[in-house]
């Protein structure tokens, strides 16, 4: 019994005093759990900065958006603003300045059965020029407001040239919009001076004829001379052939039948068509009237988004055959030059690796040769510093 109670006495011992083994698992499991916990800890660390790094971009991303936002949304209001100023200028010089037939009637101190066709012609003629406006991005190379600015800068001339038929006239700015934009596509010319030159014409002024480069300097008599020359074109290809100095809306008929009989005519719509430059102004013009459109709820916003992909889509038609034809040239030339130079390199390192091992030797050489020197001029040098030193 008394044995029993003694092996009892040093298995308990043993287990409080002896306990090194469950110390060092313990150690062991709580190094562990420290390793796991440090592991967990840099896994979670890297996602917490990898999702900053992800809030930065999107953060700036969207920065980035929102400045653009502002931007376009800045020029669209901008642009509706010349737009609605512009479209007022149509309708008072063609139109009947927006008012209803009750109200145009009041204007004129008459009955509305007495102005009924008059303002039914006045909306008809505001509607042409509008409509001109808004296809000028593909006929005459301008945005919707670039083409009523310019017009109604002479319609008050034309609509008095035509006698006050405001539909004639519509339709007669547009001839001149297109002989304007057909003179300048073809020359280079600076649109404006061909637009301060249609003006000059509206009061009668020829100085600035020779502007339009058409064979003919800037006086009344070489006005009545292009008259002359597009009376007999006019007659011999069965077009107008009466026309007079003394009409504003002949003379510009009389400017558009000579540019056809020198080919110019159609230029704009045709370089809108085949050309990358026309094509890239087309596609500006469309921009343009789809930024004023974006702020304006009375535009058919789908034909203005419409107009855009159309004139990217014709850049592109026009670019890619372009690309494709010049990539494989390109690439061919480079080729070439690559093969002809390879034929040239031996030849080259025959005449130059000589050249640069001797220079290379004659250095060497010069630089051994100086050494002896260097010392004697350093070693002094640094024997003086160092007593200097330890004085």
């Amino acid at each position: 019994m008394k044995g029993r109670n003694m092996d009892l006495f040093k298995l308990v011992g043993k287990v409080v005093i002896d306990n090194s083994g469950a110390n060092k698992n313990i150690d062991d499991t709580t190094s562990k759990a420290e390793s796991s916990e440090n592991k967990i800890s840099s896994v979670f660390g890297k996602i917490s900065k990898g999702a900053m790094v992800v809030a930065g971009v999107a953060a700036t991303a969207t920065t980035a958006i929102a400045t653009g936002l502002a931007a376009i949304t800045k020029q669209s209001i901008t642009a509706y603003a010349d737009y609605e100023q512009l479209a007022g200028g149509v309708a008072k010089l063609y139109g009947s300045a927006n008012m209803s037939l009750d109200d145009y009637a009041k204007s004129v101190g008459k009955s509305t059965a007495e102005v009924k066709d008059k303002w039914s012609d006045l909306q008809k003629s505001q509607k042409i020029v509008m409509d001109n406006a808004a296809q000028a991005y593909k006929t005459a190379g301008m945005s919707a407001n670039e083409y009523m600015d310019t017009a109604t800068q002479f319609s008050a001339s034309l609509i008095s040239s035509l006698k006050g038929d405001t539909i004639a006239a519509a339709n007669q700015t547009d001839v001149a919009m297109r002989a304007m934009s057909d003179n300048v596509n073809t020359f280079g010319s600076n649109a404006e001076d061909v637009s301060n030159a249609f003006k000059g014409f509206s009061k009668q002024n020829y100085a600035m004829l020779d502007n339009l480069k058409l064979g003919y300097s800037g006086t009344k008599e070489e006005m009545q001379r292009l008259i002359k020359d597009a009376n007999e074109w006019g007659k011999a290809n069965h077009q107008a052939s009466n026309l007079s100095i003394d009409s504003f809306s002949d003379v510009v008929t009389a400017i558009q039948q000579i540019q056809e009989k020198q080919g110019i005519a159609g230029t704009t719509s045709r370089e809108a068509a085949t050309t990358i430059s026309g094509s890239i102004g087309m596609m500006k013009s469309a921009w343009q009237n789809f930024l004023a459109g974006m702020a304006d709820p009375s535009q058919d916003f789908n034909t203005l988004l419409g107009n855009v992909v159309d004139s990217v889509v014709q850049v592109a038609n026009n670019i890619i055959p372009r690309l494709t034809e010049t990539i494989p040239r390109l690439v061919s030339g480079l080729v070439g030059i690559a093969n002809t130079l390879a034929t040239y390199m031996p030849e080259i390192l025959n005449s130059l690796l000589p050249a640069l091992f001797r220079g290379a030797a004659q250095l060497l050489s010069t630089l051994v040769a100086g050494i002896p020197a260097l010392f004697q001029t350093l070693v002094p040098t640094m024997i003086d510093a160092v007593k200097s030193i330890l004085s």
